[in-house]
């Protein structure tokens, strides 16, 4: 077989298995990579996973005024897809959480802790599930064109964790 045809599989196959996400399993709407991690899950027509969809709606309310918009930085925040590229679910979790402060020669950063914010902590695995799927390159830039129906999971947590029961 033709190298160039080997490599054009090579990348077809990629551009799939990307755009199905890392999803090895799927309980009531969550989905979950094989550490048993939340993570997205895109359809090959573009359709995200509510819990994705509801990432970007959050960071967006939250997170993107120091991160800039889709998790590409800004000059007072880091890009957090870049970080994501390498740091795991439970660093994400502890840096949220109770913050993280950086010194370096040229600026100190500071990241406060979200630890108590129920605006974060409500969603922080949405959150983390759609600025994965960006760090991944399974979604582009901008709001989700088409997603799942929001699961009765999902509104049911959403009333828990907000004490609306």
């Amino acid at each position: 077989m033709p190298a160039a045809v080997v490599l054009a599989m090579a990348v077809f196959s990629t551009s799939v298995l990307l755009a199905a996400g890392p999803s090895v399993r799927e309980e009531e709407g969550k989905h979950f990579n094989k550490d048993g991690e939340p993570t997205y899950n895109v359809q090959e027509d573009g359709t995200v996973d509510w819990y994705t969809y509801s990432g970007f709606r959050r960071y967006h309310s939250e997170c993107h005024v120091c991160h800039g918009p889709d998790g590409l930085g800004s000059t007072y925040a880091p890009a957090i897809t870049d970080s994501l590229k390498t740091m795991s679910y439970a660093d994400y979790l502890d840096v949220v959480v109770n913050g993280r402060q950086i010194a370096r020669a040229d600026k100190t950063s500071a990241m406060p802790a979200f630890g108590d914010n129920q605006n974060v902590m409500c969603f922080v695995d949405d959150i983390f599930v759609y600025l994965k799927a960006r760090a991944d390159g399974a979604i582009p830039r901008g709001r989700p064109q088409k997603r799942a129906d929001k699961p009765e999971d999902a509104i049911q947590y959403e009333k828990s964790c907000f004490g609306r029961d």
